[in-house]
């Protein structure tokens, strides 16, 4: 059964959308052609014997992941040349610029042959914040802007967020950019007192003409298991998330997680079979993270990109 919201028509409409592309080009390409976003089959997911790969173009990094590093030492300019040095094409962006404006960070990046594909950016307090969001983004050559963090236990909060993503999506959208909502576990696990959760709001009021998913894959098992729905099978409960939701799931936060303790892990230690999921459904963007890397942020930087560049699925 899908998750918050009425899963029979969910259910229809992800079977309709698999019907048009079965057989066809647009099948190889998952999610490519059917968001018009100019992905293309290898994009999606390249073959090689039978067996398919994360494309190397479509790994990146989220940039919290090295926060440490990039405010203490080694900085910024040299974090960022040894994720280039790893392989990382792309990084999403969070906590600021570092004392440079976007067209500064533009010329560094491009400097060191790396692409800013996304970013992390809360709701804008009000339309000049909204402009120069947007601004920045195209200045930077992003594809994605992504809202990280909402929380509150009052549904009409809810309500009113999605309702302002919607006006900032559209806005984005005129600009030639994806506008999306990051996931934690609170969105599976708050209860309004009548059955209803922040997914169950978000899901329904989120135009899905205008606004994607970037799903946490660590953070959408731990809803599952925390609210009990997914302890027995939390793969399953993540990709009811995705096949149920009517917004496109054109990211993911690949994400481990320690079975024991149940905190963050670094990509390939930790419980999730991120394989399984891949099959079932890909992204256009695959992004790196661990909050609490094990031992240090570059390494856990290594062992991800090591890890999603040796997958096969």
């Amino acid at each position: 059964m899908c998750y918050g919201f009425d899963g029979e028509a969910a259910l229809r409409q992800s079977l309709d959308r698999r019907n048009l592309l079965r057989g066809s080009l647009a099948a190889l390409a998952g999610v490519g052609l059917a968001t018009g976003l100019g992905a293309t089959a290898a994009q999606a997911g390249g073959h090689h014997h039978g067996r398919r790969h994360v494309p190397k173009e479509l790994i990146s990094i989220q940039l919290w992941t090295v926060r440490d590093a990039l405010n203490g030492s080694p900085g910024y300019d040299a974090t960022l040349a040894h994720l280039a040095r790893i392989g990382y094409p792309r990084v999403e962006l969070a906590l600021g610029y570092f004392g440079r404006t976007a067209a500064q960070l533009r010329r560094f990046l491009d400097g060191i042959g790396i692409k800013a594909s996304s970013s992390h950016d809360g709701i804008a307090a009000d339309a000049a914040g909204l402009e120069q969001k947007i601004a920045n983004a195209r200045t930077l050559g992003q594809r994605f802007m992504v809202v990280p963090y909402l929380n509150s236990d009052k549904e009409d909060d809810w309500k009113r967020w999605a309702e302002q993503m919607n006006v900032e999506a559209a806005a984005a959208r005129k600009a030639g950019l994806r506008y999306g909502y990051h996931n934690h576990a609170h969105e599976f696990t708050i209860d309004f007192g009548n059955g209803r959760r922040p997914w169950d709001v978000l899901t329904e009021e989120l135009d899905p003409r205008l606004v994607h998913l970037e799903i946490d894959l660590y953070w959408a098992v731990t809803g599952g298991i925390n609210s009990g729905e997914g302890v027995e099978d939390p793969e399953g409960f993540a990709l009811d998330v995705i096949r149920c939701a009517p917004q496109r799931v054109l990211q993911y936060h690949v994400k481990d997680r320690d079975p024991a303790t149940g905190d963050m892990a670094d990509l390939g230690t930790g419980m999730i079979d991120f394989a399984r999921i891949f099959r079932r459904h890909q992204v256009l963007e695959y992004i790196v993270e661990n909050d609490t890397p094990d031992v240090t942020p570059q390494q856990t930087a290594a062992v991800g990109y090591r890890y999603l560049r040796r997958l096969t699925y």
